[in-house]
């Protein structure tokens, strides 16, 4: 893949991902004033990161369209890559607080309410930032991370590999066993639940059925299992590479990690929002209403002609007309 059609690939994948997270991220706004739940304060921190994912790669975009090269100075394409790295971590950890937040909503769902408070949330969501960037921009404050610099703006063009190595260890690794861990005892929980559900229904006690918060949480859970999924398979092949790299000088060329694996990475920041717009039904519903909304405004004598009529509540009155009235 050349220059020129990589930005292209580029360009369009940051449109598309700052389009459907900024969808998602008014929806989920939206439904958070309307329920109030905090929870969905980790899956709207989760939209925005992955839009400053979108946003951050539009540079990258104008160097590769761009048909005069220019070469760019050391610290300036670090703290590009920085950038990138950082809204990417966030994303990255915000994925391990929607599994915390969803784990603790099945295994201590009478003090979930107390426990995640709003106070608390907010704490989450400012310490997990303040993390990412610290990953991001490691290779700042660490001067043994950086590459001698050539003049190619690239990830392995300004970082050396046990850059790389140092993210597997601290960030993927962690993250990786964290959502194993949560999720197989959210998946012991939850047959326990489904277990409990079935004796419900058997015995025929209708006064302890299962609470409807309780069958979101479990639907809950489907979803976070295919962000998880997505997750592993669109950032495993990028790190895998890299790890070996580190070992290999040789084995892998810098540009299949650069250009192809680490589009595949990028592709998560896509898959998130696509994922909540049509497994979860709230979002979806959302999202269709703000649609309809937005149509409304900008097409608005096309929804007066082919607006549904309301029909009459009764058949017309007819007036009785007498017989010297139709002499007159």
């Amino acid at each position: 893949m050349d220059g020129f059609a990589f930005g292209v690939v580029l360009a369009v994948l940051a449109s598309l991902i700052i389009a459907t997270n900024t969808l998602v991220a008014v929806a989920l706004f939206r439904l958070i004033q309307k329920n109030g739940c905090t929870g969905l304060y980790f899956v709207l921190n989760l939209a925005v990161a992955d839009s400053l994912v979108g946003v951050t790669i539009t540079g990258l975009v104008t160097d590769e369209l761009s048909t005069h090269r220019h070469s760019l100075p050391k610290m300036f394409c670090i703290l590009r890559m920085a950038f990138i790295i950082s809204p990417s971590a966030a994303s990255i950890l915000t994925m391990i607080m929607v599994t915390f937040d969803r784990y603790l909503a099945i295994k201590q769902p009478f003090q979930y309410f107390r426990i995640m408070s709003g106070l608390v949330v907010g704490a989450c969501i400012v310490g997990l930032w303040l993390a990412a960037c610290f990953i991001g921009f490691l290779p700042v404050i660490v001067q043994g991370f950086q590459q001698s610099y050539e003049g190619k703006c690239t990830f392995f063009g300004v970082f050396r590999s046990t850059y790389m190595l140092t993210i597997f260890c601290i960030g993927f690794f962690p993250a990786l066993f964290i959502f194993i861990y949560l999720y197989c005892d959210i998946l012991k929980i939850a047959s326990l639940h489904v277990q409990h559900i079935r004796e419900v229904v058997q015995v025929g006690l209708s006064g302890n059925s299962p609470s409807p918060h309780n069958t979101s949480d479990l639907k809950a859970v489907r979803t976070v299992a295919i962000l998880i999924g997505c997750f592993v398979l669109s950032w495993s092949p990028f790190f895998i590479a890299s790890i070996v790299k580190a070992v290999c000088q040789k084995c892998l060329p810098y540009d299949v990690i650069e250009r192809y694996l680490w589009l595949l990475g990028l592709c998560n920041s896509l898959l998130n929002p696509l994922i909540y717009a049509y497994w979860q039904k709230e979002v979806r519903l959302q999202i269709y209403q703000l649609c309809l909304c937005v149509t409304r405004k900008v097409f608005p004598l096309f929804h007066m002609e082919s607006g549904p009529r309301v029909p009459s509540r009764g058949p017309a009155p007819i007036r009785a007309i007498s017989h010297p009235q139709l002499q007159e």
